[in-house]
């Protein structure tokens, strides 16, 4: 199968693992499928890419390389819906955005994205924990040294 992609043009992802978002994203419900795309030359985030539609496109980067004490319960619903039956199906992803200078950069620590790596479902879910922010400052986490 051949998609178009927002940051990697036309592309065949018939051998690229794809995930299942039962419910998709919240405010994007429609988008239930994507690929997990990397960035050339950075190994610390990827697109996370929807099958159907090009312009739907989100860097994502695993939180705790960027943020040391980043830990949450995932709810029962959350569990039941993935069939996450150990630590060892889980990967967490956290949405960026990127900016200029990079320190400027935000990641979403209250809306991490849960996958079961192995059934390829996953889902965003949202924390209501006001330790997290919906935009955390790379900048500040740097300064800080969390990072």
């Amino acid at each position: 199968m051949t998609i178009q992609t927002k940051f990697h043009g036309e592309l065949d992802i018939d051998t690229i693992a794809q995930w299942t978002f039962p419910k998709g994203l919240p405010g994007l419900e429609d988008e239930k499928q994507f690929v997990l795309l990397p960035i050339e030359e950075n190994d610390s985030f990827q697109v996370m890419q929807s099958i159907t539609s090009s312009n739907v496109a989100l860097i994502v980067s695993n939180p705790y390389t960027i943020v040391n004490d980043y830990s949450f319960e995932i709810d029962e619903p959350t569990l039941e819906l993935l069939e996450i039956k150990s630590q060892e199906d889980l990967m967490i992803l956290a949405v960026m955005t990127l900016k200029q200078p990079f320190e400027l950069s935000t990641i979403n620590l209250q809306a991490p994205l849960v996958f079961n790596i192995k059934n390829h479902k996953a889902k965003q879910m949202i924390l209501n924990d006001a330790n997290f922010n919906l935009r955390q400052p790379i900048g500040q986490l740097v300064e800080k040294g969390a990072r």
